[in-house]
């Protein structure tokens, strides 16, 4: 168990009759992936941001921010156990990356062309964390205290050849994070486990011919530059993570800290997922222009509608599959991911809470 590290009193020297000095409270936050990744940067911008404002309202606290974005620390492939072990204070955890640890946390990995809209799906998820036991405890086992959620725009694939039609999927060697490669089973094309820190390089290289990834990623890794053909599928958006704190860490934070970062969390998901919402289209517009003068030159063609419907209706029933391996509990929080979309709107291209009994 980790301590949490030593409050300082900041001013020395105070004026005469200060009731009290405040205290500084030192913490590490982390990532594994870059700021320029925006989710990443949002917890700089707006999560970090926000409790210092917050803080500041009383100047009882200030934070004394350690940052270790980029994977100083820890690397992709272990965000949960760096905060669970106390390697950071807070940071944040790519659960699209932890499926043996975190079960549940892949519903939307498993139930594609569900909803584009990621206001709805983290609005959803969050209602599920605050009701539902088994999601808070599959985060909390682990020593963890969820803070803010994140999730992702639309996915759609970028190849270095053109895809003219469904059957040239046939094949191809697609990188793909995580649980997300069940999305490309049924179309032909092969998976090749990867991230938004190995796709440039592996496409480059000939590991693979393409990724199926989302705008506002592939943007800042310029992805475009090695895959330059993007066919806009809009499968979906995607659970990715929460920002998250140490429990031991958590538990030695005075009252106030802990409502300030339970305030900023829900500030941060919110505008994340905003931001997600508006900066898609812009994102697919950037990499259009940016790619216009390069050889061969960013392409993008729009997936037809019969097309996108024979893709889902190629792919197996993994929702069932997923529920099956994943426990007792999972097709309640199935039906009650589902139903959340429709009730506040979203039409699932395919209802995989139905097909369950099937």
């Amino acid at each position: 168990m980790k301590p949490l590290l030593g409050l300082t009193v900041a001013g020395a020297v105070a004026l005469p009759g200060a009731l009290a000095a405040q205290e500084t409270i030192p913490l590490t936050v982390a990532s594994s992936h870059p700021t320029t990744i925006p989710w990443v940067g949002m917890i700089q911008t707006h999560f970090m941001a926000k409790i210092d404002e917050i803080l500041a309202e009383t100047g009882n606290y200030e934070i004394d921010w350690q940052e270790a974005f980029g994977g100083q620390l820890y690397k992709a492939n272990a965000t949960l156990s760096s905060v669970e072990d106390g390697i950071t204070d807070i940071g944040w955890v790519f659960s699209l990356l932890e499926g043996g640890q975190l079960p549940l946390s892949q519903i939307g990995s498993y139930t594609p062309f569900a909803t584009n809209n990621p206001p709805v799906q983290l609005e959803v998820m969050q209602e599920l964390l605050d009701t539902n036991a088994a999601f808070a405890d599959e985060w909390e086992q682990y020593n963890v205290v969820v803070l803010g959620l994140t999730g992702t725009d639309s996915y759609d694939i970028y190849t270095k050849e053109p895809i003219e039609s469904f059957e040239d999927l046939e094949g191809m060697k697609i990188s793909a994070p995580g649980a997300l490669a069940n999305w490309l089973r049924g179309t032909g094309a092969n998976a090749v486990d990867g991230s938004l820190t190995t796709f440039y390089t592996d496409i480059q290289t000939g590991v693979s011919d393409g990724v199926l990834s989302l705008a506002l990623g592939v943007l800042p890794a310029k992805l475009y530059e090695v895959a330059p053909y993007v066919t806009q599928v809009n499968m979906g958006v995607a659970f990715s993570g929460a920002i998250a704190a140490n429990r031991d860490v958590w538990d030695g934070l005075p009252e106030e800290v802990q409502n300030a970062m339970v305030e900023a969390g829900n500030y941060y998901t919110e505008a994340h997922g905003q931001d997600l919402l508006e900066r898609h289209a812009f994102a697919l517009d950037k990499i259009q222009e940016l790619g216009a003068d390069q050889d061969p030159p960013v392409t993008l063609a729009v997936m037809p509608e019969e097309t996108r419907q024979a893709w889902v209706q190629a792919l197996p029933n993994i929702a069932a599959e997923w529920a099956e391996a994943t426990g007792p509990e999972a097709p309640g929080f199935l039906d009650s991911y589902m139903e959340g979309l429709r009730a506040r709107g979203e039409e699932p291209l395919r209802a995989w809470d139905d097909e369950l009994t099937n």
